[in-house]
């Protein structure tokens, strides 16, 4: 798709960002988000790149896609590793390349920058969709799971 530009995000972009993650938790987890609170979030990102960025998918003017980074150090490997997060497009343009041209400025951005040990991201295991996407760039299931305690969905 050649008339996709993807771009990192500015403080400009923080609208159609947080429709897109309260369209994205709806659909994806049946969450209603709070717009202030994601508002906020996606501001305080915008504003401090220590925090993480946004990259965005771009189609005349409008924006179709995005996806999160932010960090997490290895000590292991004595390097920093970029988790993919808040991964969404738009319902017109799924299927369509924009997910991968995305993935691919970020690896491209990843493999520049001195001191990244590589990608992550993490994916419902019932978005099957979504993980045979990931697996189609060369990623691959890690041998780990997640857990957590979410003090916000409490």
């Amino acid at each position: 798709m050649t008339d996709v530009t993807v771009r990192q995000a500015a403080p400009t972009d923080l609208e159609p960002i947080v429709a897109a993650n309260i369209a994205m938790a709806m659909e994806t987890e049946g969450k209603k988000l709070d717009r202030d609170t994601v508002t906020a979030g996606v501001a305080a990102q915008l504003a401090d790149p220590s925090r993480g960025l946004y990259y965005v998918a771009e189609q005349a003017g409008l924006i179709v896609g995005q996806l999160a980074l932010t960090w997490e150090w290895s000590d292991w490997r004595n390097g920093t590793f970029w988790w993919i997060q808040s991964v969404y497009v738009a319902a017109g343009y799924r299927r369509r390349g924009i997910y991968a041209r995305m993935y691919g400025q970020v690896a491209e951005d990843a493999r520049r920058s001195e001191g990244v040990a590589g990608l992550r991201l993490y994916v419902d295991k019932s978005n099957s969709g979504a993980l045979a996407a990931y697996k189609r760039l060369g990623m691959k299931v890690a041998h780990y799971d997640m857990l957590e305690v979410d003090f916000s969905f409490e």
